[in-house]
């Protein structure tokens, strides 16, 4: 049996870092009326009752009012659903759930039965060559009537507002595919950017240029008469209208196969469209081309009104799976309580020099509490991305686990006044985005003397641009191939500001790091604190400071000496085993000896004349912090008696931990 792992309880992590409780409004809705949808009914009499219900969700849609809402029964419905009202406050919200008889789908997506074989069309690289006679492609042309105004397959990926866009830096491939997408028995086909292509991939799909036929090749180059074939006809699945909608729940559905578009705007298969106090929880989004669920501002581009107000949402016990782009979008969005989700399989689409690549993306995000959520397999894009203006978010009880060529787990941007806080999360796997073909050779003694570090590698857990007072505590920092703490200065992006962001006054304290490649925490300045760290399986001028030039490289026993960092700092050398599929956790010896230590002796550390340097082969002989060391002068949701640096309360070598946050 899996032992808990010691989760923070919902009461201490209900705090913000400022010490004051986060503004939870929600309350229970008495609803005086409620209408019914079966996609299975037979009945000729639709008059949303349970006797006789609606067949479509998009009928109960136009008529609801405050206070009102509709259970919808198992099946799967073709439609976008478009609020035409929202609620009026918290006891008298608009609610769109499930039944409770299985599993209600929202598709944007219409299966296609009439295939022909495809003809006409070049499959070799040069004229004249005979193609592979086992390959074979069929054509579907598409009927207009399934759009209704938009075609997706005549519609790019690329951004409305592209002005970010680095194309000197980025494959322009994706970004200048079509927006639809084609599903073979629930499975996505790979869009290639030529007919010729097909011949290539297996399991593969093209668009004619006036997006009115696709072309297709099935793995195995079976015929598609056999399968359940799927063309993405629609931009969203549950989506008002109409902007401003309020105090909407949207409870137990799942959204499939939107073909949205990158961000800028914000457009998710479920989309609040700029509403403010929606709650959307178990829910899950499939297949997104884009964007999953945007709970924001849409658009930067739109009259700015001060007083309008803009996010205080919940996103809850939701699966978000599989997004092109980002999972969760928004923009000044305030007061965000995300808990309880899986984001996995984010930014399939490459995306990531679009800068909105994210399992989560917020923009200005004020009084945030993002908690308990598991991020997992987000590819070339961050786990979590702070946009500028983010003033009293926490990060807490959060799982950030394999994040696929990416550059850091969580990216906090341009942040200058206020606190922001990440603590008891775990962080393990961050490969990197970086060519390693650009390392540099550097052969003798070539590059010993060097006065600024490599830049071209990263992969970081965090990753702090241009920001000042983080805080990041009793966090489990694993497998970085880059620095487990990342930060540096901007100084000429100001955005409205009279200052540039300084990297300045962070807090490090508490966290347990372990083999991190290239540096566990990597400071900018000396401006910055660290202390009642555990450091394992780190070598090599492990913990830096890049300015003033030239750049220290030091080990524990110099930080504390030279920079007074880390006083009550340890060092281990003992083995982190996380499984990122069962989510869990255990300890044990390490299987390599530290280098330059007499083998793995316990005693090693009474050899050492810094008194305050441990090393210890084993994770229960680490010394405890309390919470004042890893706190400071403001201990607000610490625990009263000392604790194991990193995330496990009380560890034990042979134990397997549960880390699943949402088994609490």
């Amino acid at each position: 049996m899996k032992a808990n792992c010691g989760w923070l309880d919902d009461k201490t992590t209900e705090l913000l870092p400022d010490g004051t409780r986060f503004p939870f409004w929600e309350e229970e809705t008495q609803y005086r009326k409620t209408y019914y949808v079966d996609a299975a009914s037979t009945d000729e009499i639709e008059d949303g009752s349970k006797a006789h219900p609606f067949h479509k969700i998009s009928q109960a849609a136009r008529i609801l009012e405050p206070g009102e809402r509709v259970r919808i029964h198992a099946g799967t419905y073709h439609e976008c659903v478009k609020p035409e009202r929202g609620g009026t406050d918290p006891s008298h919200m608009i609610s769109y759930e499930a039944y409770g008889d299985g599993e209600v789908v929202i598709t944007a997506s219409e299966t296609v039965t009439d295939f022909a074989p495809s003809v006409g069309w070049r499959l070799t690289d040069r004229p004249g060559e005979e193609p592979d006679p086992s390959i074979r492609i069929f054509a579907v042309k598409l009927d207009p009537d399934m759009f209704r105004g938009y075609n997706p397959f005549c519609c790019v990926n690329i951004l409305h507002d592209r002005l970010f866009i680095e194309y000197d830096k980025t494959d322009m491939t994706t970004y200048l595919n079509r927006r639809g997408m084609v599903f073979c028995d629930g499975k996505p086909l790979q869009q290639v950017p030529l007919y010729r292509d097909m011949a290539r991939v297996a399991g593969s799909y093209w668009v004619e240029a006036n997006g009115q036929t696709v072309h297709l090749r099935l793995p195995h180059d079976e015929e598609p008469g056999g399968h359940e074939i799927e063309l993405s006809v629609r931009e969203q699945c549950f989506a008002p209208d109409t902007p401003f909608l309020n105090y909407i729940r949207v409870k137990g559905l799942t959204c499939a196969h939107a073909a949205t578009g990158a961000p800028v705007p914000q457009r998710g298969a479920i989309s609040a469209f700029r509403g403010h106090h929606w709650v959307i929880e178990d829910c899950t989004v499939d297949w997104s081309n884009a964007v999953g669920i945007d709970v924001g501002g849409e658009c930067w581009n739109h009259t700015f009104d001060p007083e309008r107000i803009v996010g205080h949402s919940v996103i809850r016990r939701c699966v978000i799976r599989d997004c092109g782009v980002c999972g969760i979008a928004g923009l000044f969005a305030e007061e965000m309580l995300v808990e309880d989700n899986l984001i996995e399989g984010t930014g399939w689409q490459k995306m990531e020099l679009s800068w909105e690549a994210a399992g989560m993306k917020l923009h200005n995000s004020v009084n945030g509490l993002f908690r308990r959520n598991i991020f997992r397999g987000t590819f070339r894009a961050d786990h979590i991305w702070l946009d500028c203006g983010n003033i009293n978010n926490r990060m807490v009880n959060n799982l950030f686990l394999d994040g696929i060529e990416q550059r850091e787990a969580i990216f906090i941007e341009c942040t200058r006044d206020g606190v922001n806080l990440i603590d008891h999360n775990l962080f393990w796997n961050v490969e990197g985005r970086f060519d390693p073909t650009k390392i540099p050779s550097e052969p003798g003694s070539s590059g010993w003397y060097k006065l600024v570090e490599n830049d071209v590698v990263n992969g970081y857990a965090v990753y702090g641009e241009g920001t000042d007072h983080l805080r990041i505590a009793c966090n489990l920092i694993g497998e970085c191939r880059g620095s487990g703490y990342y930060s540096k200065p901007v100084a000429f992006r100001m955005h409205g500001e009279d200052r540039g962001g300084t990297s300045r006054d962070a807090r490090i304290a508490g966290n347990l790091f372990y083999h991190c490649e290239e540096a566990a925490i990597t400071f900018p300045t000396r401006d910055n604190r660290a202390d009642g760290n555990l450091y394992v399986r780190e070598s090599g001028g492990y913990l830096r400071i890049m300015y003033p030039a030239p750049e220290e490289c030091l080990n524990l026993p110099a930080w504390q000496e030279f920079e007074g960092f880390d006083p009550h700092g340890q060092e281990g050398w003992f083995g982190i085993r996380v499984d990122t599929e069962k989510l869990s956790l255990s300890f044990g010896a390490a299987e390599d000896h530290a280098p330059g230590l007499p083998g793995r002796s316990r005693s090693y550390a009474d050899s050492v004349e810094a008194s305050a340097r441990v090393s210890t082969t084993c994770i229960a002989d680490t010394v405890g912090v309390t919470k004042e060391v890893l706190f400071g002068e403001d201990p607000s949701g610490a625990p009263e008696a000392a604790v194991t640096p990193g995330l496990v309360a009380e560890p034990r070598e042979g134990c397997e931990y549960d880390i699943d946050p949402r088994h609490r």
